[in-house]
């Protein structure tokens, strides 16, 4: 998997537009829920452990109303990414000090943590790179939308 295309890894049964959350800890909650329902990490406690525990060594919130934590894991059965947005911005450590309403979360397997994962990384970090993309990340209105957004702007650098 180290060629790795977003499309392997995003899916709209793991993209939530309307999060309840109103804390960090509440939207990788939400998140992780919807990792396990879908068979892609075997524990949500676990799982949102290892995340929080990486939040704890470095800031995710990269400005513009977006973070990306991520989590190495035992309890990830499939690596993958999660997304949602919040229905109101949540405090979050970011680069520019304001709050997040846009969480892209990777669940990442530990024999994927050297390849796969920094792939997965890059490749949303380039997507993340355009300011235009990241509008629409926030005014997008339905989760295929929101991955034909992504596979769109990952064709464009092919």
């Amino acid at each position: 998997m180290t060629n790795m295309v977003l499309s392997e890894v995003l899916s709209e049964k793991v993209i939530n537009l309307t999060l309840k959350a109103k804390t960090k800890e509440e939207a990788i909650d939400e998140l992780s829920q919807l990792l396990f329902e879908n068979h892609l990490i075997d524990s949500t406690v676990d799982f949102a452990d290892d995340v929080l525990s990486r939040e704890k060594a470095g800031v995710t919130g990269l400005g513009k109303g977006l973070a990306i934590p991520h989590g190495k894991s035992e309890s990830v059965i499939k690596t993958s990414i999660a997304i949602g947005r919040t229905q109101f911005p949540i405090p979050w450590e970011s680069l520019d000090d304001q709050p997040v309403t846009i969480v892209i979360l990777f669940a990442v397997k530990n024999t994927d943590a050297n390849t796969t994962h920094i792939k997965m990384l890059q490749n949303i970090a380039i997507c993340l790179a355009d300011d235009e993309f990241i509008e629409q990340l926030h005014t997008i209105n339905h989760p295929t939308e929101m991955i034909q957004l992504f596979i769109e702007k990952e064709g464009k650098r092919s």
